[in-house]
């Protein structure tokens, strides 16, 4: 992933008249700071929400708290539940967010529940798209943040249609 790719996003979104929204874990902020580090953002991004911890994923995002309990925070259906929760979330004037995109996984070192670090799941929901991926990554902390980052952007480019 590049600039380019984020700038290509989000001209996208722009000509379609889409507004985004995102939703990060793992990531910690990073794929909103790579969006907002091209200029016209603005005109399409509403915002972020980082929900690290588990309990925030459910009480902010609405994410389903039986889903979390059984399967952990690290889970396809969570990423999409993230994604769509993030629209809610960043309504302007009684309208979500068109297109939401979350992040969830492991970048390590160690691995809480016994997936194995470097999966990352990115949900994304549009009105009548929703889509998740699955990652493997390899690498330290801060090499598989910004693998997911790029993913994240390339599921988005590709969920779209571009």
């Amino acid at each position: 992933m590049t600039t380019a790719d984020v700038a290509r996003l989000l001209i996208l979104l722009r000509d379609r008249g889409l507004t985004l929204g995102v939703a990060e874990s793992l990531t910690g902020g990073a794929l909103a700071s790579e969006i907002v580090s091209v200029p016209g953002a603005s005109l399409v991004f509403r915002g972020g929400v980082v929900a690290y911890a588990t309990a925030v994923k459910h009480t902010l995002l609405g994410v389903d708290r039986t889903l979390l309990e059984q399967y952990g925070p690290v889970h396809a259906e969570v990423a999409a539940q993230m994604a769509d929760g993030v629209r809610r979330c960043l309504a302007s004037e009684g309208a979500p967010a068109d297109v939401g995109i979350a992040t969830t996984g492991i970048a390590g070192p160690d691995s809480p529940d016994g997936q194995p670090v470097g999966t990352v799941h990115v949900g994304l929901v549009a009105p009548g798209v929703r889509v998740t991926r699955e990652f493997r990554f390899a690498g330290d902390r801060s090499s598989i943040r910004q693998q997911a980052v790029g993913a994240a952007v390339l599921v988005a480019l590709s969920a779209l249609g571009e």
